[in-house]
Parts: structure tokens; sequence; C-alpha cells
């Protein structure tokens, strides 16, 4: 999730740009990816948090996020292959918007093929495993239901992914699987190795080497990245987080960020604003 941006930090209108796209499989989608965690309560910071991200994010505010994303020229939302988002998308959907869907599967409500079918049933054009449940799949060895995923993923025509909080998760999949984006996340806020849900209130760590050792690898890997989790869930300065995604970042990669738009109504925009100056100053 995005941390409140000072004024002295974004661009003025004139310096504005609208996010540049990128090749993910045979889906073309803007650099700047709208994330989903807080339309479900997901902060990961504390409970509070968690419920006022619940309260602001009726189904109206979801949709009215949508638009405002398609408004700064984001094609693209990351949101769970639940039933919540199905719903608000089709309702977006109906209502004219076209924002793109990537899927992620969701351990709680059943297998990763079941996610998957989800996101096919509901209209996704991208899907990936989730992270939490690849890292405890790496972990244990117990990693056939992934292949099963991606190859369902694959056979209905979608894009596949798979994502991870660790380093030897995304290593391992660049090692066995054929996917063509990997979804990287800066941090590995908590362990999923024993388990593959998050547990609201369970202590998180947010180390920088973590971050370090996530956008080395990313240098490696065989397709796009979507860097992810890079404003470690609101706790770091937006400025110097877009900065360093920049440094990280590889020609055909993109950027997940969740906002939480009761902080500033105008978060996407700037957000939009931060990243393409950022990797603009770098010639990306």
């Amino acid at each position: 999730m995005s941390a409140a941006v000072s004024k002295q930090q974004i661009p003025s209108p004139e310096e504005k740009c609208q996010p540049k796209t990128v090749q993910l499989g045979h889906v073309r989608v803007s650099r700047f990816i709208l994330g989903g965690n807080p339309f479900s309560g997901f902060s990961h910071q504390d409970r509070d948090r968690d419920r006022d991200m619940l309260d602001w994010y009726t189904m109206d505010r979801i949709k009215a996020t949508y638009r405002a994303a398609e408004q700064a020229g984001v094609t693209a939302h990351l949101g769970r292959a639940d039933n919540f988002i199905v719903r608000a998308l089709r309702e977006h959907w109906n209502e004219g918007g076209s924002i793109i869907w990537i899927a992620q599967t969701c351990p709680e409500i059943g297998t990763a093929a079941r996610g998957v079918r989800n996101a096919i049933n509901g209209g996704a054009k991208c899907c990936f495993v989730h992270g939490g449940e690849m890292d405890m799949r790496v972990a244990q060895g117990t990693t056939e239901p992934v292949f099963e995923a991606v190859k369902l993923i694959k056979d209905a025509g979608l894009v596949a992914g798979v994502a991870g909080h660790r380093t030897d998760t995304i290593q391992w999949a660049a090692d066995n699987l054929d996917v063509d984006f990997f979804m990287t996340s800066y941090y590995n806020p908590s362990d999923r190795r024993e388990g593959a849900e998050h547990i609201p209130d369970s202590e998180e760590t947010w180390y920088p080497e973590n971050r370090e050792a996530m956008c080395a690898l990313i240098q490696e890997l065989p397709a796009p990245a979507i860097h992810y989790k890079v404003f470690a869930a609101g706790r770091n300065d937006p400025q110097e987080a877009f900065e360093r995604v920049a440094d990280a970042y590889r020609p055909g990669d993109a950027v997940c960020v969740g906002v939480h738009t009761k902080d500033n109504p105008n978060m996407i925009e700037d957000d939009v604003a931060l990243l393409e100056n950022a990797l603009e100053q770098r010639g990306k």
C-alpha cells in the first residue's frame, strides 16, 4: 500500500505523465498496476487499519478507484480471485469500464486450481499462483499443484505467472516453470513456509536486505517481473521507494501498488507520476 505523499514530492501537473505499457505474454498492460489488498482489508499494518480499509472501500468506492485508475492511464488491476472482486469488476465492466484483471489465487477459498477456475470464469486475462502458497509449497517440496495450476491457466488461454516473497521461491520457479511473468515481493513480512495464508496480527518484519536480495534476483529472471510490496505496506517514503524500483526495473517489468484513497483522493495519479518520473530520470 502506498504511503502518504508530501506535496513537495508530487510532480507538478505539467510534469505528470501516464504510465507506459509493457507486454505480459500476449496481454499488454500499463507498467503501473493497481493493487487490490486495500479493497479486502489487507493493510499489513494492524487490525484498526484493516478495518478502516474495509469500511472505506464500499463497492461504489472500489468502482470509483477503478475509474480513477483508468483516467490516470492505468489499464490493469491485480485482484484476488474471490467472489467479492469478481462482483466489483463485473459491475465496473458492465458500467463501461475496461480495466484488465490480473487474478491472484486465494488459499483460504480452496486449492490453487479452484482459484484459477474462478479467474477464468470471472473474466481475468492473466492469473498467478499466490505468493504465500508458492513459499509454502517450495519449502515443503509439494509443488505438483503449482504445475497443475500453471497448466490450467495456460490451457485456458490466460497469461500465467507465480508470486513469491522469498528469493528461493522465485529462483525455484525460474528453474522449474514456464511462466509469462513473476510476481516478486520486495519483502518477506511473515514466514509462509508452514502455511500459505496471511494471519492478521502476526508479527511482520520488513528487512531492507530482503529488498536488496529480490532486486538482485530480478535482474536474472527469464520473464518480466511485477515488483510488489515496494512500499513495505506504507512504511517506506514513496519517493525513495520508487527510486529503488527504478534502479531495479528492467524494460518490460511492471510495478504493482495498492492505494488507500481515504488518505489521499489523488493517490493513484500522484503515485503514477512519481514512478514515471523516477523511471524517466534513469532513461527507462
